[in-house]
C-alpha cells in the first residue's frame, strides 16, 4: 500500500490526487450527532429517578416536589476536520478580560493616584493604597474579569507597586471570620446533601398550607427556623426553598415564564425572597456577610461582647415583625390569582412518604448544627471561638461520612470567598492602620456639621446612602468589603452610638438584598426561575425597602432604646 500511495502521489496529475483526495473524506458534518450532555442541574427529559432525594434534578411530564426547569439543548456544531478550513473555533479564540470595563476600572485608580491631590495628612503610601483599592472596588461592580480573578490583580498590584510587603499583602488569608465563612457554605451543603432543609420545609408546607397565604408563611418560618444553621441564603434559595415552590406552583397550573405565572408562583417568589432579607438579619450565623460586618467593626476598634447573643437581642423584635407582615403586604399588594391550595399539605404528606423516616446522616446534620449554634450562643463563656465550632462541627460531619472531602473541594464558592474576601479585607485593614479611614470619616463628618445635623439625622442620611448605593452592586459581600468600614467610620465621627451604629449598619446589609434582580446571590435564584417580571422586581423590591425601613426604624428604633444602645 505504501508503494501505491508513492507512485499515485509520484505520477497522477494534480487534478487527479486532488479528486481523489475529496472522495475519500467522509462528507463533512454540520450538526453533530452525539447525544447531547447535560449539566448536573438539568437532566435529560427521557431521565427520572426514583430517589425523592433527588428529584428536584429532573423533568418529568408530571410537576413533582423539585422539578426544575427544562431548556432547549441547541444544536451543536461539529469542527470540520477539512485541513483547508478558515473557520476559527470559538476556544481558540482570544478570551480574557472585557476591554471597556477593565480600561475604566483602571483609569479611575489611575486618576486617583496621579490626578486628585494628595492630602497633606495622607502618607504617599496611603494614597497609592487607595488607588489600588478604588480601582479594585470599580472592577467589582464593572466586572472585567470574575471577582475572584480581579481580586487577585488588585492584591498583585499592592506587592508589584511594594505598596505592601508580600506577608502585609497576605496576611488576611489567616483571618478567622473569613475560615469561617467559608466552612458556613461545607454547613449549607451538608443541608442540601442530606435533604435535612428539604424535609424541614416540606414539613412546614404540610402544617400551614391550606391556603396561599398559610404556604407562605409557612415557608418563611421554616427558612427561619434553618437560617442560624445553613449561613449561606443562596444556598436556601437554591437548594431548598426554589424547587419546593416551584413543584407546588406547577402543580396549581403556574408556569414559569408564562401568564399564569401569577396564579402562585410569582407571590410565593416574591414572598420567599423578601422575607430572606429578615431571616438572615435574624442571626449572626444566617448569612456570609454578617461576620464579615463585625470583623470589620473589630478592625476599627468596636468589639461587641457575646456577638451571637448580641446580634440576636436586637434584632429579634424588628426582624420578627418584618416576617409576619412581609408575606400579609404583599398578598396585598401583588395578589396571588389562586387563594387557596388545598392539595398541598397531601403534596406534602406524600413528599414526606418518600421521603421515608429520617435518615443515619439527617440525625447527624441535627446533632452537629445543635452542638454548633450552642456553641456559637455559649462559646464565649468557656472559651472556644467561633471558628474552631465551625471546625469541630465539619470535622464531625466528615470523621462521620455525611461529607466527603470531595464535596468541600467541589464547592466552588467556597474558596472563591476565601479569594477575594481576603483580598477585600486584607486591604481595607491595611487603609484603616495607614489613616485612609479615619482622614474620610472626618471628612464628610465635617460636611455633616456644615449642616448641623444632629447624630440621628446624620445617622439616617448615612443608613439610606449606604442602601442605595446598593444598586450598583451585584454582592453584599462585596458591598461590605467595599463601604462597611467607612461607613462605619463616618457614623462615629457624626456622634452615633458605636454598638447601634455597627449592627444598624449590618442589618441594612441584609435588607437590600432583594432590591434588584442582581442585589445578592439568592436574588439570581429567585429571578432565573422565571416566575417574575424585572419591572415587578424592582417595584416590589423598591416598595418593600420602604417598608423594611418603617419597621426597622420605628420597632427597631423603640427597641434599641429599650436594650440600651442610644
Amino acid at each position: 500500500m505504501e508503494a501505491s500511495a508513492l507512485f499515485s502521489t509520484a505520477f497522477c496529475p494534480p487534478s487527479l490526487r486532488l479528486r481523489s483526495r475529496l472522495l475519500s473524506k467522509s462528507p463533512p458534518q454540520v450538526f453533530s450527532t452525539t447525544k447531547p450532555t447535560f449539566p448536573p442541574l438539568l437532566r435529560s427529559p427521557q431521565t427520572t429517578t426514583t430517589n425523592p432525594r433527588r428529584l428536584f434534578l429532573t423533568t418529568t411530564t408530571k410537576p413533582s416536589l423539585f422539578t426544575s426547569l427544562s431548556r432547549p439543548v441547541k444544536p451543536v456544531l461539529a469542527s470540520s476536520t477539512n485541513e483547508n478550513s478558515i473557520t476559527e473555533s470559538p476556544k481558540s479564540q482570544l478570551q480574557g478580560a472585557k476591554i471597556v470595563p477593565l480600561v475604566l476600572s483602571v483609569a479611575i485608580g489611575l486618576l486617583v493616584r496621579f490626578v486628585v491631590p494628595k492630602p497633606v495628612e495622607v502618607t504617599a503610601q496611603a494614597w497609592q493604597l487607595l488607588a489600588i483599592f478604588v480601582s479594585t472596588i470599580a472592577g467589582l461592580v464593572l466586572s472585567p474579569l470574575p471577582v475572584g480573578a480581579w481580586a487577585l490583580l488588585g492584591l498583585t498590584t499592592t506587592i508589584v507597586t511594594k505598596t505592601l510587603t508580600f506577608t502585609t499583602a497576605f496576611s488576611a488569608f489567616t483571618n478567622e471570620v473569613i475560615w469561617l465563612i467559608v466552612i458556613s457554605f461545607f454547613f449549607a451543603r451538608g443541608f442540601v446533601k442530606t435533604g435535612l432543609g428539604d424535609r424541614i420545609a416540606t414539613y412546614f408546607v404540610k402544617w400551614l398550607g391550606k391556603s396561599t397565604l398559610g404556604l407562605s408563611y409557612g415557608l418563611t418560618l421554616s427558612e427561619a427556623l434553618i437560617a442560624p444553621a445553613m449561613p449561606s441564603t443562596t444556598a436556601r434559595a437554591g437548594g431548598v426553598f426554589l424547587p419546593i415552590i416551584k413543584s407546588l406552583s406547577l402543580s396549581a397550573g403556574s408556569k414559569p415564564n408564562d401568564p399564569s405565572a401569577r396564579k402562585l408562583g410569582s407571590y410565593l417568589i416574591q414572598s420567599q425572597f423578601q422575607c430572606a432579607g429578615n431571616s438572615s438579619a435574624l442571626f449572626l450565623t444566617a448569612a456570609a456577610q454578617n461576620l464579615l460586618c463585625l470583623k470589620l467593626a473589630e478592625e476599627l476598634g468596636l468589639v461587641i461582647a457575646s456577638p451571637w447573643v448580641s446580634w440576636f437581642k436586637a434584632a429579634s423584635l424588628p426582624a420578627f415583625v418584618s416576617l409576619l407582615l412581609t408575606p400579609y403586604i404583599l398578598y396585598k399588594i401583588y395578589p396571588p390569582e389562586t387563594k387557596d391550595t388545598p392539595d398541598a399539605p397531601a403534596m406534602a404528606a406524600k413528599r414526606l412518604e418518600a421521603m421515608g423516616p429520617v435518615t443515619t446522616n439527617e440525625w447527624v446534620m441535627i446533632g452537629t448544627m445543635l452542638l454548633a449554634v450552642s456553641l456559637w450562643v455559649f462559646g464565649d463563656a468557656i472559651g472556644i471561638a467561633s471558628v474552631v465550632t465551625a471546625m469541630l462541627g465539619l470535622s464531625v460531619l466528615l470523621l462521620l461520612g455525611v461529607l466527603e472531602w470531595d464535596d468541600c473541594l467541589s464547592e466552588k464558592s467556597a474558596w472563591d470567598t476565601l479569594s477575594w474576601f481576603a483580598v477585600l479585607v486584607g486591604m481595607a485593614g491595611q487603609l484603616t492602620n495607614l489613616g485612609i479611614v479615619s482622614w474620610m470619616s472626618n471628612c464628610v463628618a465635617k460636611f455633616l456639621q456644615s449642616f448641623s445635623l444632629s447624630w440621628p439625622a446624620a445617622f439616617g442620611v448615612l443608613q439610606g446612602a449606604y442602601f442605595i448605593i446598593h444598586y450598583m452592586f451585584a454582592s453584599q459581600t462585596g458591598h461590605v468589603g467595599a463601604l462597611y468600614s467607612a461607613f462605619l467610620a463616618m457614623h462615629l465621627a457624626a456622634g452615633v452610638p458605636a454598638i447601634l451604629a455597627a449592627l444598624a449598619l449590618a442589618y441594612n446589609t441584609n435588607l437590600f438584598g432583594a432590591q434588584t434582580h442582581y442585589s445578592s446571590g439568592q436574588a439570581a435564584v429567585y429571578f432565573g426561575a422565571g416566575y417574575v417580571e424585572l419591572p415587578d422586581v424592582f417595584k416590589i423590591g423598591f416598595i418593600m425597602a420602604c417598608v423594611n425601613a418603617v419597621i426597622w426604624t420605628v420597632v427597631g428604633g423603640v427597641w434599641w432604646k429599650f436594650l440600651g444602645l442610644y
